[in-house]
Protein backbone atom coordinates (compact mmCIF):
# COMPACT_ATOMS: atom_id res chain seq x y z
CA UNK A 1 0.00 0.00 0.00
CA UNK A 2 1.17 3.53 -1.06
CA UNK A 3 2.55 5.53 2.27
CA UNK A 4 0.48 8.15 3.19
CA UNK A 5 2.09 12.04 3.70
CA UNK A 6 3.17 13.23 6.94
CA UNK A 7 0.16 15.91 6.87
CA UNK A 8 -2.43 13.86 6.67
CA UNK A 9 -0.69 11.65 10.05
CA UNK A 10 -0.35 15.31 11.82
CA UNK A 11 -3.65 16.31 11.06
CA UNK A 12 -6.20 16.17 14.03
CA UNK A 13 -9.52 14.92 14.19
CA UNK A 14 -11.99 16.69 14.43
CA UNK A 15 -13.24 16.68 18.11
CA UNK A 16 -16.58 17.97 17.52
CA UNK A 17 -17.00 15.14 14.77
CA UNK A 18 -14.92 12.25 15.60
CA UNK A 19 -17.47 10.65 17.69
CA UNK A 20 -20.37 10.94 14.96
CA UNK A 21 -20.05 7.24 14.70
CA UNK A 22 -20.92 6.11 18.12
CA UNK A 23 -23.93 8.92 17.90
CA UNK A 24 -25.71 7.54 14.87
CA UNK A 25 -24.94 4.03 16.38
CA UNK A 26 -27.21 4.96 19.00
CA UNK A 27 -29.59 6.60 17.08
CA UNK A 28 -29.70 2.80 15.18
CA UNK A 29 -30.64 1.63 18.96
CA UNK A 30 -33.71 3.67 18.80
CA UNK A 31 -31.68 6.30 21.42
CA UNK A 32 -32.44 9.79 21.16
CA UNK A 33 -29.20 11.65 21.03
CA UNK A 34 -29.57 15.30 22.42
CA UNK A 35 -26.67 17.34 20.10
CA UNK A 36 -24.96 19.59 22.26
CA UNK A 37 -21.43 18.98 20.67
CA UNK A 38 -22.07 21.57 17.35
CA UNK A 39 -22.86 24.74 15.95
CA UNK A 40 -25.52 24.04 14.01
CA UNK A 41 -28.01 26.54 15.04
CA UNK A 42 -32.02 24.98 14.93
CA UNK A 43 -33.49 28.60 14.30
CA UNK A 44 -35.17 29.13 10.92
CA UNK A 45 -33.34 30.45 7.64
CA UNK A 46 -34.90 33.82 7.07
CA UNK A 47 -37.64 33.40 4.48
CA UNK A 48 -36.06 36.12 2.40
CA UNK A 49 -33.02 33.46 2.06
CA UNK A 50 -35.32 30.73 1.64
CA UNK A 51 -37.26 32.50 -1.28
CA UNK A 52 -33.78 33.26 -3.17
CA UNK A 53 -33.84 29.60 -3.67
CA UNK A 54 -37.76 28.64 -4.52
CA UNK A 55 -37.18 31.95 -7.17
CA UNK A 56 -34.16 31.03 -8.76
CA UNK A 57 -34.90 30.87 -12.85
CA UNK A 58 -31.63 30.53 -14.31
CA UNK A 59 -31.06 28.21 -16.93
CA UNK A 60 -27.46 27.92 -16.41
CA UNK A 61 -25.56 27.29 -13.15
CA UNK A 62 -22.12 29.18 -14.18
CA UNK A 63 -19.07 29.85 -12.24
CA UNK A 64 -18.90 33.41 -10.33
CA UNK A 65 -15.81 35.41 -10.42
CA UNK A 66 -13.62 33.82 -8.32
CA UNK A 67 -13.67 37.08 -5.52
CA UNK A 68 -17.74 36.22 -5.11
CA UNK A 69 -20.35 38.48 -7.24
CA UNK A 70 -20.44 42.38 -6.84
CA UNK A 71 -23.85 42.57 -6.06
CA UNK A 72 -23.45 40.21 -2.30
CA UNK A 73 -19.99 42.22 -1.76
CA UNK A 74 -21.94 45.82 -2.08
CA UNK A 75 -24.32 44.47 -0.15
CA UNK A 76 -21.75 43.25 2.64
CA UNK A 77 -20.16 46.97 2.76
CA UNK A 78 -23.43 48.17 3.77
CA UNK A 79 -24.41 45.75 6.25
CA UNK A 80 -20.97 46.05 7.96
CA UNK A 81 -21.02 49.79 8.38
CA UNK A 82 -24.18 48.90 10.04
CA UNK A 83 -21.13 48.31 12.75
CA UNK A 84 -18.95 51.19 12.05
CA UNK A 85 -17.15 48.72 9.65
CA UNK A 86 -16.03 51.33 6.80
CA UNK A 87 -14.75 49.02 4.10
CA UNK A 88 -15.06 48.46 0.18
CA UNK A 89 -16.42 46.40 -2.18
CA UNK A 90 -13.08 45.60 -3.45
CA UNK A 91 -11.83 44.66 0.13
CA UNK A 92 -14.34 41.62 0.14
CA UNK A 93 -13.16 38.45 -0.91
CA UNK A 94 -16.07 35.98 -0.56
CA UNK A 95 -14.95 32.61 0.42
CA UNK A 96 -16.35 29.16 0.45
CA UNK A 97 -17.67 29.26 4.28
CA UNK A 98 -15.14 31.15 6.94
CA UNK A 99 -13.17 27.76 6.71
CA UNK A 100 -11.36 28.63 3.28
CA UNK A 101 -11.32 32.45 4.91
CA UNK A 102 -9.04 30.69 7.35
CA UNK A 103 -6.86 28.53 4.95
CA UNK A 104 -6.58 31.14 1.98
CA UNK A 105 -5.80 33.69 4.78
CA UNK A 106 -2.91 31.10 6.13
CA UNK A 107 -1.21 30.20 2.60
CA UNK A 108 -1.19 33.71 1.55
CA UNK A 109 0.18 35.27 4.73
CA UNK A 110 2.87 31.90 5.50
CA UNK A 111 5.65 30.29 4.78
CA UNK A 112 5.88 26.35 6.20
CA UNK A 113 7.77 26.82 9.76
CA UNK A 114 5.88 30.06 10.04
CA UNK A 115 4.24 30.02 13.57
CA UNK A 116 1.00 31.64 14.52
CA UNK A 117 0.13 32.99 17.96
CA UNK A 118 -3.39 31.42 19.48
CA UNK A 119 -5.40 31.79 22.90
CA UNK A 120 -6.56 28.55 23.62
CA UNK A 121 -8.95 26.87 24.13
CA UNK A 122 -9.52 27.63 20.60
CA UNK A 123 -11.61 26.27 17.46
CA UNK A 124 -9.86 23.05 16.78
CA UNK A 125 -10.05 23.82 12.93
CA UNK A 126 -7.68 26.56 13.12
CA UNK A 127 -4.60 23.54 14.18
CA UNK A 128 -6.12 21.97 10.98
CA UNK A 129 -5.89 25.11 8.83
CA UNK A 130 -2.51 25.45 10.09
CA UNK A 131 -1.18 21.77 9.42
CA UNK A 132 -2.97 22.36 6.15
CA UNK A 133 -0.48 25.28 5.45
CA UNK A 134 2.64 24.29 6.86
CA UNK A 135 2.72 26.47 9.64
CA UNK A 136 2.77 26.34 13.26
CA UNK A 137 0.49 27.40 16.09
CA UNK A 138 1.86 28.45 19.25
CA UNK A 139 -0.92 28.54 21.65
CA UNK A 140 -1.42 30.84 25.19
CA UNK A 141 -3.36 28.82 28.12
CA UNK A 142 -6.27 30.86 28.93
CA UNK A 143 -8.08 29.68 32.15
CA UNK A 144 -11.68 28.48 32.94
CA UNK A 145 -11.65 30.10 36.84
CA UNK A 146 -11.60 33.60 35.35
CA UNK A 147 -14.04 33.03 32.49
CA UNK A 148 -11.22 32.75 30.04
CA UNK A 149 -9.80 36.19 29.74
CA UNK A 150 -7.07 37.28 27.56
CA UNK A 151 -3.72 36.13 28.84
CA UNK A 152 -1.11 38.69 29.75
CA UNK A 153 0.46 40.32 27.27
CA UNK A 154 3.58 39.20 28.58
CA UNK A 155 2.87 35.88 27.55
CA UNK A 156 2.30 36.66 23.89
CA UNK A 157 5.84 38.46 23.95
CA UNK A 158 7.53 35.15 24.87
CA UNK A 159 6.26 33.83 22.61
CA UNK A 160 7.17 35.64 19.80
CA UNK A 161 10.54 34.52 17.42
CA UNK A 162 11.86 35.20 14.17
CA UNK A 163 9.40 33.24 12.07
CA UNK A 164 6.48 34.87 14.19
CA UNK A 165 3.78 36.11 11.41
CA UNK A 166 0.48 36.79 13.12
CA UNK A 167 -1.74 36.43 16.21
CA UNK A 168 -4.98 34.68 15.80
CA UNK A 169 -8.25 35.65 17.67
CA UNK A 170 -11.89 34.39 17.62
CA UNK A 171 -14.30 37.32 18.91
CA UNK A 172 -17.19 36.58 20.18
CA UNK A 173 -15.43 33.19 21.09
CA UNK A 174 -15.81 29.76 19.78
CA UNK A 175 -15.37 27.99 22.00
CA UNK A 176 -15.51 29.81 25.32
CA UNK A 177 -17.81 32.64 24.33
CA UNK A 178 -15.73 35.25 25.47
CA UNK A 179 -15.51 38.93 24.27
CA UNK A 180 -12.09 41.26 24.43
CA UNK A 181 -12.79 44.54 26.11
CA UNK A 182 -11.88 47.32 23.81
CA UNK A 183 -9.23 47.88 26.21
CA UNK A 184 -7.50 43.91 25.43
CA UNK A 185 -7.90 44.61 21.68
CA UNK A 186 -5.99 47.86 22.20
CA UNK A 187 -3.21 46.44 23.89
CA UNK A 188 -3.29 43.69 20.82
CA UNK A 189 -2.89 46.21 18.18
CA UNK A 190 -0.04 47.35 20.27
CA UNK A 191 2.18 43.70 20.04
CA UNK A 192 0.71 43.70 16.18
CA UNK A 193 2.35 47.37 15.69
CA UNK A 194 5.44 46.15 17.37
CA UNK A 195 6.06 42.87 15.75
CA UNK A 196 4.68 44.16 12.56
CA UNK A 197 2.05 40.84 12.77
CA UNK A 198 -0.75 40.29 10.90
CA UNK A 199 -3.83 40.47 13.21
CA UNK A 200 -6.33 37.24 11.85
CA UNK A 201 -9.83 38.27 13.64
CA UNK A 202 -12.45 35.71 13.37
CA UNK A 203 -15.63 37.86 13.66
CA UNK A 204 -18.04 35.36 12.83
CA UNK A 205 -20.66 35.37 16.35
CA UNK A 206 -20.73 39.36 16.34
CA UNK A 207 -24.21 39.43 16.21
CA UNK A 208 -24.10 37.42 19.46
CA UNK A 209 -22.62 39.66 22.27
CA UNK A 210 -24.65 39.60 25.40
CA UNK A 211 -22.80 42.17 27.83
CA UNK A 212 -24.23 45.66 26.18
CA UNK A 213 -20.57 46.85 25.63
CA UNK A 214 -19.97 48.51 22.38
CA UNK A 215 -18.93 45.85 19.94
CA UNK A 216 -14.85 46.01 19.33
CA UNK A 217 -14.24 44.96 15.65
CA UNK A 218 -9.86 44.46 14.73
CA UNK A 219 -11.43 46.69 11.94
CA UNK A 220 -11.71 49.58 14.90
CA UNK A 221 -8.08 50.00 15.65
CA UNK A 222 -6.08 52.67 14.25
CA UNK A 223 -3.14 52.20 12.76
CA UNK A 224 -2.98 48.68 11.61
CA UNK A 225 -5.33 48.91 8.69
CA UNK A 226 -3.00 46.66 6.53
CA UNK A 227 -1.92 43.93 9.53
CA UNK A 228 -5.96 43.25 9.76
CA UNK A 229 -7.42 39.99 8.04
CA UNK A 230 -11.56 40.09 9.02
CA UNK A 231 -12.85 36.49 8.95
CA UNK A 232 -16.38 36.10 8.33
CA UNK A 233 -19.76 33.85 7.19
CA UNK A 234 -23.18 34.31 6.65
CA UNK A 235 -23.51 30.66 8.70
CA UNK A 236 -24.47 31.90 12.32
CA UNK A 237 -26.30 34.93 11.82
CA UNK A 238 -28.75 33.84 9.32
CA UNK A 239 -28.74 29.76 10.55
CA UNK A 240 -26.97 28.69 6.79
CA UNK A 241 -24.62 26.08 7.48
CA UNK A 242 -24.99 24.45 4.73
CA UNK A 243 -24.84 26.94 1.85
CA UNK A 244 -20.96 27.80 2.69
CA UNK A 245 -20.15 31.43 2.50
CA UNK A 246 -18.16 33.43 4.04
CA UNK A 247 -15.86 36.26 3.54
CA UNK A 248 -12.53 37.24 3.81
CA UNK A 249 -11.54 41.14 4.43
CA UNK A 250 -8.66 42.94 3.85
CA UNK A 251 -7.47 46.04 3.14
CA UNK A 252 -4.11 44.84 2.35
CA UNK A 253 -4.00 44.97 -1.71
CA UNK A 254 -0.75 42.80 -1.74
CA UNK A 255 -2.43 40.14 0.61
CA UNK A 256 -5.55 40.22 -1.59
CA UNK A 257 -3.33 40.00 -4.61
CA UNK A 258 -2.42 37.02 -3.11
CA UNK A 259 -5.78 35.39 -1.82
CA UNK A 260 -6.55 35.95 -5.00
CA UNK A 261 -4.50 33.11 -6.95
CA UNK A 262 -5.91 30.71 -4.25
CA UNK A 263 -9.52 31.87 -5.12
CA UNK A 264 -8.69 31.45 -8.31
CA UNK A 265 -7.11 28.09 -8.37
CA UNK A 266 -10.52 26.71 -6.66
CA UNK A 267 -12.53 28.99 -9.48
CA UNK A 268 -15.30 30.12 -7.52
CA UNK A 269 -17.30 30.30 -4.53
CA UNK A 270 -21.26 28.62 -4.55
CA UNK A 271 -23.38 30.19 -6.90
CA UNK A 272 -26.19 29.20 -4.90
CA UNK A 273 -25.24 30.58 -1.55
CA UNK A 274 -24.30 33.66 -3.00
CA UNK A 275 -27.73 34.01 -3.75
CA UNK A 276 -29.27 33.06 -0.74
CA UNK A 277 -26.55 35.22 1.56
CA UNK A 278 -27.53 38.39 -0.80
CA UNK A 279 -30.91 37.65 -0.35
CA UNK A 280 -30.56 37.40 3.89
CA UNK A 281 -28.81 40.36 3.89
CA UNK A 282 -32.10 41.93 3.97
CA UNK A 283 -33.32 39.75 6.52
CA UNK A 284 -35.47 41.88 8.99
CA UNK A 285 -34.53 43.71 12.19
CA UNK A 286 -37.22 41.48 13.67
CA UNK A 287 -35.72 38.14 12.72
CA UNK A 288 -32.63 38.79 13.79
CA UNK A 289 -33.76 40.44 17.60
CA UNK A 290 -35.58 37.31 17.78
CA UNK A 291 -32.66 35.20 17.38
CA UNK A 292 -30.59 37.09 19.48
CA UNK A 293 -33.23 36.96 21.96
CA UNK A 294 -33.70 33.09 22.00
CA UNK A 295 -30.04 32.37 21.97
CA UNK A 296 -29.81 34.80 25.06
CA UNK A 297 -32.57 33.01 26.88
CA UNK A 298 -30.84 29.18 25.79
CA UNK A 299 -27.82 30.70 27.63
CA UNK A 300 -28.81 31.90 30.47
CA UNK A 301 -31.21 28.25 31.18
CA UNK A 302 -28.25 26.31 30.24
CA UNK A 303 -25.49 28.24 32.37
CA UNK A 304 -27.77 28.14 35.27
CA UNK A 305 -28.55 24.23 34.70
CA UNK A 306 -24.90 23.45 34.14
CA UNK A 307 -24.18 24.78 37.64
CA UNK A 308 -26.51 23.18 39.66
CA UNK A 309 -25.26 19.95 39.07
CA UNK A 310 -23.05 18.85 41.40
CA UNK A 311 -19.45 19.06 40.19
CA UNK A 312 -20.14 21.02 37.09
CA UNK A 313 -18.73 24.57 36.59
CA UNK A 314 -19.32 27.10 33.76
CA UNK A 315 -18.74 30.87 33.24
CA UNK A 316 -21.17 32.94 31.79
CA UNK A 317 -20.15 33.25 28.36
CA UNK A 318 -20.42 37.03 26.70
CA UNK A 319 -21.28 36.01 23.03
CA UNK A 320 -21.44 33.28 20.74
CA UNK A 321 -23.44 30.42 21.47
CA UNK A 322 -20.67 27.86 22.95
CA UNK A 323 -19.71 27.95 26.80
CA UNK A 324 -16.88 25.37 28.19
CA UNK A 325 -17.73 23.35 30.87
CA UNK A 326 -15.86 21.50 33.75
CA UNK A 327 -17.07 18.23 34.92
CA UNK A 328 -16.41 15.70 37.55
CA UNK A 329 -14.92 13.52 35.47
CA UNK A 330 -11.38 11.94 35.22
CA UNK A 331 -11.13 12.11 30.96
CA UNK A 332 -13.83 13.91 28.91
CA UNK A 333 -12.76 11.89 25.92
CA UNK A 334 -14.03 8.55 27.60
CA UNK A 335 -16.90 10.08 29.26
CA UNK A 336 -18.27 11.51 26.18
CA UNK A 337 -17.46 8.29 24.26
CA UNK A 338 -19.08 6.52 27.14
CA UNK A 339 -22.18 8.33 27.22
CA UNK A 340 -22.95 7.68 23.63
CA UNK A 341 -21.94 3.97 23.51
CA UNK A 342 -22.93 2.90 26.96
CA UNK A 343 -25.31 4.82 28.40
CA UNK A 344 -28.90 5.83 27.92
CA UNK A 345 -31.63 7.35 30.63
CA UNK A 346 -35.31 6.83 29.91
CA UNK A 347 -33.91 6.32 26.29
CA UNK A 348 -31.81 9.45 25.41
CA UNK A 349 -28.46 10.51 25.57
CA UNK A 350 -26.14 13.52 25.29
CA UNK A 351 -23.42 14.39 22.84
CA UNK A 352 -20.61 16.38 24.04
CA UNK A 353 -17.56 17.75 22.45
CA UNK A 354 -14.75 16.63 24.45
CA UNK A 355 -12.83 19.80 25.39
CA UNK A 356 -9.27 18.21 25.25
CA UNK A 357 -9.21 18.67 21.50
CA UNK A 358 -9.53 22.35 21.60
CA UNK A 359 -6.30 22.73 23.08
CA UNK A 360 -2.63 22.08 22.04
CA UNK A 361 -1.23 22.25 25.33
CA UNK A 362 -1.25 18.79 27.09
CA UNK A 363 -3.22 17.71 29.80
CA UNK A 364 -5.29 20.68 29.32
CA UNK A 365 -9.29 20.21 28.81
CA UNK A 366 -8.96 16.29 29.98
CA UNK A 367 -12.19 17.76 32.74
CA UNK A 368 -13.73 19.81 29.74
CA UNK A 369 -16.75 19.78 27.45
CA UNK A 370 -17.52 22.34 24.58
CA UNK A 371 -21.72 23.21 25.07
CA UNK A 372 -23.47 24.57 22.25
CA UNK A 373 -26.72 25.82 22.95
CA UNK A 374 -28.46 25.55 19.40
CA UNK A 375 -31.62 23.05 21.06
CA UNK A 376 -34.84 24.87 22.00
CA UNK A 377 -35.49 25.07 26.16
CA UNK A 378 -37.44 22.58 25.85
CA UNK A 379 -34.46 19.84 25.01
CA UNK A 380 -32.12 21.71 26.76
CA UNK A 381 -33.93 20.85 30.26
CA UNK A 382 -33.92 17.43 28.93
CA UNK A 383 -30.21 16.67 27.71
CA UNK A 384 -29.32 18.60 31.31
CA UNK A 385 -31.70 15.76 32.86
CA UNK A 386 -29.36 13.25 30.96
CA UNK A 387 -26.19 14.59 31.50
CA UNK A 388 -26.81 14.79 35.40
CA UNK A 389 -28.06 10.92 35.22
CA UNK A 390 -24.95 10.63 33.33
CA UNK A 391 -22.30 11.59 35.84
CA UNK A 392 -23.84 9.83 38.59
CA UNK A 393 -23.85 6.66 36.65
CA UNK A 394 -19.95 7.08 35.16
CA UNK A 395 -17.83 4.28 36.45
CA UNK A 396 -14.64 7.15 36.19
CA UNK A 397 -16.79 10.11 38.54
CA UNK A 398 -14.34 12.45 40.61
CA UNK A 399 -15.65 12.87 44.15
Amino acid sequence: MPQMSERGEAMPASPIRKLVPLANEAKRKGIKVYHLNIGQPDIHTPEVGLNAVRNITREILEYSPSEGYKSLREKLVSYYATFNINISADDIIITTGGSEAVLFSFMACLDPGDEIIVPEPAYANYMAFAISAGAVIKTIPSSIEDGFALPSFDKFEALITERTRGILICNPNNPTGYIYSKEEMERLKEIVKKYDLFLFSDEVYREFCYTGAPYVSAFHLKGIEDNVVLIDSVSKRYSECGIRIGALITKNKALRNHVMKFCQARLSPPLLGQIVAEASVDASQEYLKNTYDEYLARRNFLISGINAIPGCYTPMPMGAFYTMAKLPVDDADKFCAWCLKEFQYEGQTVFMAPGSGFYTTPGLGIDQVRLAYVLNREDLAKALVVLEKALEAYPGRKL
